[in-house]
């Protein structure tokens, strides 16, 4: 078979289920490239992570188009074979990182998040480390909430024994920390941590924050705190929350949901913070210009 890939969001972040599709053809004695408009396939695969992302419109040659993602529905999975395939890195040209969940689900149901709706509300161990990673210098985890799974300690024991720099990309969750979490986080090789402050009415969020920042030994630009905003927050409350975050050593990061419906002044504090030259150029967003 002539398997062709279409990674709709664009190849500024490699597609998990692509890498795994090409895996598991390729096992097969398929051939696997991706898909080009003038060349003819038995089937093709359109895989999309985000909602916003318009959808390609290509007419690729092919009577077969599987697609898949939560670009297009929360209910697509992969067939189990292609799921415990190590991911083809190859495809994306990746040679020094690794990609992959150890754990799925989160047991928050936060509104404005589908991994409940997708993965459900229990954090469960799906895979080992070695299930996507082979010795490479880094890794890219992508678990939604790795702290609230049960098994936390065994994978982040495998995390720190296997001394590559480690990316929590989707960020910790602080109200889950302990002394002993952290301690294990500590020991891991990180170049950066990050939480999130969703709720401003969640002092538990901050006081966690503020607890455990000596506990992480990072400068504070390195320790960031994702600030949601425009969605069940005044900008009073969004303001207060980068200042609290700044003056306990955190380095705070504006995150806007649904930016198109976001008033003028939310997206200009996203500009005001975010950009850390300014931010430290101007520490008062009222005299922001």
């Amino acid at each position: 078979m002539r398997i062709g890939l279409v990674d709709v969001d664009g190849h500024n972040f490699p597609n998990l289920a692509l890498m795994k599709l090409a895996t598991y053809h390729k096992q097969r004695g398929d051939e696997v490239e991706w898909a080009f408009p003038l060349l003819p396939y038995d089937r093709v695969y359109m895989a999309k992570v985000f909602t916003f992302t318009q959808d390609d419109i290509t007419a690729y040659q092919t009577d077969d188009i599987v697609r898949g993602g939560t670009g297009y529905d929360l209910q697509s999975e992969l067939p189990l074979d292609a799921e415990r395939c190590y991911p083809d890195y190859s495809i994306y040209g990746i040679t020094d990182t690794a990609y992959g969940y150890l754990t799925r689900g989160c047991p928050r149901g936060c509104k404005f998040c589908i991994v409940a709706a997708k993965e459900g509300k229990l954090s469960r161990k799906v895979a080992n480390l070695e299930n996507f990673w082979r010795g490479q210098k880094y890794i890219k985890l992508l678990d939604p909430n790795l702290l609230a799974c049960s098994e936390w300690k065994e994978l982040m024991q495998q995390l720190i024994d296997s001394k590559a720099w480690v990316d929590f990309t989707q960020g910790l969750d602080i109200r889950l920390m302990t002394a002993e979490k952290a301690d294990m986080i500590r020991q891991c090789k990180t170049k950066m941590l990050h939480f999130a402050w969703d709720n401003p009415e969640d002092e538990l969020t901050f006081e966690k924050l503020k607890e455990y920042r000596k506990a992480f030994t990072l400068p504070d630009d390195k320790c960031k705190v994702y600030v949601l905003t425009n969605f069940n927050s005044t900008h009073e409350q969004d303001l207060e929350r980068v200042y609290r975050l700044r003056d306990i050593g955190y380095d705070p990061f504006v995150m806007v949901y649904e930016k198109w419906t976001a008033p003028k002044k939310t997206r200009r504090l996203q500009r005001w913070c975010n950009n850390k030259i300014i931010f430290r150029a101007e520490p008062d967003f009222a005299k922001y210009k």
